[in-house]
């Protein structure tokens, strides 16, 4: 190909092109694609976010007066492209056709250049779900539980060449259907280790082979016969043994910090197992579940560092995921966190979760950065870590900072929805609103029932001044949100700032009527009463909301929905009395309060 710019390396999502080496690589690993394909994608991401025409790709491809058959040439090569990416046409997350014009590369790109870029992890590794054989559904949380107890293990082995896919990436293959190669494939990664638990009474057999995805070959496998509480002491020795498979390097350091994530008691690592398995489907009467496996793990030993974690994780996401009532949380995660840090400091898990504790409910900004980067030096493979420095970055106007940790987590685990709706949310937070549309349409695509990712593609598409598709957007996160506060209210907006009032104040009274009924955060009716221009009344109930700690007046400081207020007195102090720096206590903020009085 000629006329190309002479930057020689991208980056896009979990793929990383080098055009000087004429080679894609995603996670390291290399992607084959035939040489018309290559040379079309190269082309396409040099002229991204561009239409390219299909006369522009026969000349480029083929050469200047050569026929070329749309259906067998250009179309074939783009088919291919978009198998090697893992696109879907209807929802395309890197090339979106113009129809009868030709085709335009839509995602974030990142030019290396010549530059040195850090090195990708040597060898990646992903853990299948573990199959439960037998018909006692009951001991499903013990599959699921060993399988993302495995995942951490062998993270821990040797996080710089050694990259494990994280849970919920794998979580989509339960009872799948598809080969190891397609799965080795759509995953980007070298092995792939696939067991099974099998109860017979209080015994469990638990098998496990490790598999090489470029020619399905068994390398190794493994089988152990016990009582429960042996599980940990099998973890232990699966990642010394696939350690020595792959011939990576062995740290007796973090294999004793293994020894050290779980309790002795086998009663209580159950319930953990049973809390974890309630807490990842992230709904309220799950979570509630999740608390009282957490608490019944804790009763039993007190000092289990990863329980305490766990029922922090609970406590402090529910008023984002459930509209808790934070005043009643807030204490219970403090405490919980407290615990958790208590009883392992050097735990990855106890770290995040002092840090999210912070974020969203102590409001202590500097001391959750702290904690989330702490959790990252312990264990630089934990995505959750990675996640939310991302999200808190992006909060403290950091917007540099954030992109880099939220892409990171895609990474460790590329098909979470979540990852993809708070990386929307980032961009959204950075007002680059193009770049949080196509992260809310790919947590579409891998979770088409995540009512956050519409959630996330309706906020972003109302600040870019697509109104049907944010309706439409809106519609299906109400659907699927359970009654979230978050999405009525920003319909309420959205009605109100298009001059629907009378549509809008039937928002409002839905809104008051559910009040009566149940919590409902005051940052819900303050929005819709900023989108009517009832400034008295949005500002009277901001300041309900941080009467109550409303975790909501989080988004004040970033959300472009209320730059309406942002010259008004009042609100500027009330963002003041929120305190997310703490800084009041200084000099110069105290002048502020001053001023603003």
């Amino acid at each position: 190909m000629a006329n190309i710019a002479p930057e020689t390396k991208f980056r896009f999502s979990t793929f990383e092109l080098d055009v000087q080496e004429y080679a894609l690589r995603r996670q390291g690993q290399a992607v084959r694609l035939e040489r018309r394909a290559m040379d079309l994608l190269i082309l396409l991401v040099h002229r991204r976010n561009h239409l390219v025409s299909r006369t522009e790709i026969v000349d480029r491809l083929w050469g200047k007066g050569v026929f070329v058959d749309i259906e067998t040439g250009v179309n074939t090569a783009i088919r291919k492209v978009r198998q090697a990416l893992h696109d879907d046409p209807d929802a395309p997350a890197f090339v979106e056709t113009v129809p009868s014009k030709g085709y335009r590369f839509i995602a974030e790109v990142e030019v290396l250049g010549n530059a040195p870029v850090p090195a990708k992890p040597q060898t990646t590794l992903a853990v299948l779900p573990f199959e439960n054989i037998g018909a006692d559904p009951e001991r499903e949380y013990l599959a699921d539980g060993f399988t993302e107890e495995s995942i951490v293990a062998l993270g821990q082995v040797d996080p710089e060449h050694l990259c494990v896919i994280g849970r919920t990436s794998v979580t989509r293959y339960k009872r799948t259907t598809k080969s190891l190669s397609e799965i080795g494939g759509e995953l980007g990664v070298a092995y792939l280790i696939e067991g099974s638990i099998r109860a017979e009474g209080e015994r469990l057999r638990i098998t496990s082979r490790l598999i090489r995805v470029q020619d399905q070959i068994q390398i190794w496998s493994s089988s152990y016969e016990n009582e429960p509480g042996s599980l940990l002491m099998f973890q232990r020795e699966l990642s010394i043994a696939i350690a020595e498979q792959i011939r990576l390097r062995l740290s007796p350091e973090r294999l004793n910090l293994l020894k050290r994530r779980h309790t002795l008691n086998s009663e209580a690592y159950d319930f953990y197992l049973r809390g974890r398995h309630m807490w990842n489907q992230l709904t309220p009467p799950t979570t509630r579940r999740a608390i009282e496996y957490f608490q019944r793990a804790t009763a039993l030993d007190p000092d289990y560092a990863l329980a305490w974690s766990g029922l922090a994780d609970a406590y402090s996401s529910s008023p984002v995921n459930g509209d808790a009532p934070v005043l009643g949380v807030w204490p219970l995660a403090r405490v919980a966190s407290e615990h958790a840090v208590g009883a392992e400091p050097e735990l990855a898990e106890a770290q995040c979760s002092f840090g999210l504790m912070n974020f969203f409910l102590g409001w202590d900004w500097p001391a959750a950065e702290t904690a989330f980067r702490k959790a990252i030096s312990l264990d630089p493979g934990y995505p959750l870590a990675h996640r939310m420095l991302g999200v808190l970055l992006a909060h403290m106007g950091r917007h540099p900072e954030a992109e880099p940790c939220i892409r990171r987590a895609r990474e460790l685990d590329p098909l979470y929805a979540m990852h993809h709706a708070l990386s929307a949310q980032v961009a959204f937070a950075g007002r680059d609103y193009s770049a949080a549309v196509r992260f809310a349409k790919q947590a579409i695509v891998v979770d088409p029932e995540f009512w956050i990712g519409h959630f996330q593609l309706a906020q972003a598409c109302e600040q870019t001044g697509q109104h049907e598709k944010a309706f439409e957007a809106l519609n299906l996160a109400g659907r699927l949100s359970g009654g979230n506060s978050k999405v009525l209210s920003l319909r309420g907006y959205l009605l109100a700032r298009l001059g629907k009032k009378d549509e809008a104040a039937q928002i409002m009274s839905t809104l008051q009527a559910i009040s009566n009924e149940r919590f409902l955060p005051p940052y819900a009716l303050a929005l819709v009463s900023a989108g009517m221009g009832e400034d008295d009344s949005a500002i009277q109930y901001l300041q309900r909301a941080l009467s109550l700690r409303d975790v909501h007046l989080t988004f004040l400081p970033i959300d472009p929905k209320w730059d309406m207020l942002r010259g008004d007195k009042r609100f500027a102090k009330l963002l003041l009395e929120c305190d997310f720096m703490k800084e009041v206590s200084g000099e110069k903020s105290r002048e502020k309060k001053r001023r603003l009085k």
